[in-house]
């Protein structure tokens, strides 16, 4: 499939937390977010108001060009995308990960190149995980090897869930390196060799691009390397713990929509059973109500939460010293995130299906689409099964055990 022409800069200050600019491009994107994702109509347009809003610059300090978003603001923001539309926020995952990057690299000119693409405008997808027999982690069969003419590197390899990527300016590949060592590359996906295809066919979170990346011999310049060492022996961080926040995030924008929908589904019924406390009106009804009621209480649990564990990601981003964040903080970022993921993951599902209690049989129907909401939650959620998270956690409570070193945690 053909990528779209990207769309250049169309602002020169971006978008803030609360402003009315923010309120009116989500608003845009709310509309006809249900039909783009039951036609499969690829959200395109709407990631271009993205850029020519700048949101991509939500977290990238005001002095540098950016809209200077602490981690909540910028995970509060996020919440609201998906509200307005998950896939369009869980596109710009890795983009926003990307940003993270730079904002914590202790070497100022990669720093610089990094900022220069975000504050273009322009967004970064992924090229992590692939489709293999080895261990889901930081093994990887796509190469990275100096070329043979010396000028610069060649990259070789298939990437899979490569979620944004179809909308992306760039990509971020990582690969194995020779050596044992693990690095990678940012690269244009217009490059020669690059492949994108648009084969993504989950069940849930259906346009975003989440498909396959094919290098074949891609040329990678010397500046748009970088190398992460050893993979057995990776630094105490963060950023998986921002990594995996931030689908509890967009989960907490789903459980939204799920709030919103019930609450016009009451509504919008004229009747109810003939057994039930009002058979006239199911908005009067006491028992359907109370079903409502739980489902705004879940969705403001769900929100505290990610919240409570955006903070813990706060002081681990502030403890950075020549980009390298204090292991004890960090730690206790990541517990936050894996606490979190837990949690709602025990009751988002069934948040979404209380939807249906609601509604009735009629609520079913394939032109109402509310299916999308549990489809989209329990999608998210298998991107790091819970019960390895519990494990996880009840392990480092119990004997202190490390977290594991890889953005899956």
């Amino acid at each position: 499939m053909s990528i779209d022409t990207p769309v250049r800069a169309g602002s020169t200050s971006p978008v803030r937390p609360g402003s009315p600019e923010l309120a009116a491009l989500l608003e845009r994107l709310a509309v006809g977010a249900s039909e783009r994702e039951q036609k499969r109509i690829a959200p395109h347009e709407q990631i271009g108001w993205v850029k020519e809003a700048g949101l991509g610059r939500l977290r990238v300090p005001v002095a540098e060009g950016g809209a200077g978003a602490s981690v909540r603001e910028f995970f509060a923001t996020l919440i609201e995308l998906a509200q307005a539309d998950s896939n369009v926020a869980h596109i710009l995952r890795t983009h926003f990960w990307f940003v993270e990057q730079q904002l914590a690299a202790a070497d100022p000119a990669s720093r610089a190149r990094g900022l220069a693409i975000i504050t273009a405008d322009e967004l970064v997808g992924n090229g992590f995980s692939e489709q293999s027999r080895k261990p889901v982690g930081l093994s990887f069969d796509t190469t990275i090897v100096p070329a043979p003419d010396g000028d610069g590197f060649r990259l070789n390899g298939t990437k899979f869930y490569s979620t944004g990527t179809l909308y992306s300016d760039h990509t971020q590949i990582w690969s194995a390196a020779p050596a044992g060592r693990i690095a990678g590359a940012v690269i244009p996906v217009d490059r020669e060799g690059v492949t994108i295809e648009d084969d993504w066919d989950g069940f849930g979170q259906r346009l975003t691009g989440t498909g396959t990346t094919r290098l074949v011999d891609v040329h990678v310049r010397p500046e748009e390397y970088f190398d992460l060492g050893d993979p057995d022996d990776q630094p105490v961080g963060y950023m998986g713990a921002f990594l995996q926040l931030y689908l509890q995030a967009v989960t907490v924008g789903v459980l939204r929509s799920v709030r919103d929908d019930a609450v016009a589904l009451v509504r919008r019924r004229v009747r109810n059973f003939s057994h039930g406390n009002d058979s006239q009106s199911p908005s009067h009804d006491p028992q359907v109500l109370q079903v409502v009621g739980e489902i705004s209480a879940d969705a403001f649990a769900a929100e505290a939460i990610v919240l409570a564990a955006a903070d813990r990601i706060q002081e681990a981003f502030d403890s950075v010293v020549d980009g390298v964040p204090d292991p004890t903080i960090s730690e206790r970022a990541q517990l936050a995130a894996a606490q979190a993921k837990v949690a709602i993951d025990r009751f988002s599902y069934a948040t979404a299906a209380k939807l249906f209690d609601v509604g009735g049989a009629s609520a079913t129907q394939s032109v109402h689409n509310l299916d999308r909401h549990w489809r989209n939650v329990r999608t998210i959620s298998t991107h790091n099964p819970t019960y390895f998270k519990a494990a996880a956690i009840g392990d480092h409570e119990v004997t202190g055990a490390a977290f594991p070193g890889n953005a899956y945690f």
